[in-house]
């Protein structure tokens, strides 16, 4: 797996250092992370709060209509969603998530599954996932609720 780094021309040594800490518990969970290694899917970036993963559609995700399945959708967007919301070194489950789909996505289309974090409470949060393919075109918006349950991704106490 190979992370990016945004941009820190501007950032503060603590934001620095919740960026690299970002970096540490995705490459982690995705050692880890046997499903999404075996959907194919690749991480993009990481930041704080914030992931983004990328899928291509094989065949063996199409369903009766010839398009790809939806569950195939949910999990890229239920991935991204888990990156994003154990970016802080605690572990964090779903608590819940729903999918609208909007468009199909078909063989070889080249998903990415945006996850931003719009809410964080104590131990729940909030994080909006935008699936699109190839050429910008929306497939399906997830949202999903977090809780943070005990330790740490990265093994720490």
């Amino acid at each position: 797996m190979s992370i990016n780094r945004e941009s820190a021309v501007h950032s503060s040594p603590a934001a620095c250092d919740a960026q690299a800490l970002a970096e540490r518990v995705a490459q982690a969970m995705f050692d880890r992370d046997r499903a999404s290694q075996r959907m194919g899917m690749r991480i993009v970036r990481v930041a704080p709060g914030r992931a983004e993963l990328t899928m291509t559609v094989r065949e063996d995700m199409l369903n009766g209509h010839d398009i790809c399945h939806g569950g195939f959708i949910f999990t890229l967007a239920d991935s991204a969603f888990a990156f994003a919301c154990n970016s802080y070194d605690l572990n964090t489950v779903a608590q819940g998530g729903a999918i609208e789909f909007l468009a199909p996505a078909r063989q070889d289309d080249v998903l990415t599954a945006v996850a931003e974090e719009r809410s964080l409470s104590g131990r729940t949060g909030v994080y909006d996932v935008a699936v699109r393919n190839q050429h910008g075109e929306t497939v399906a918006l997830f949202r999903g609720k977090s809780y943070r349950i005990r330790g740490h991704v990265s093994g720490a106490s």
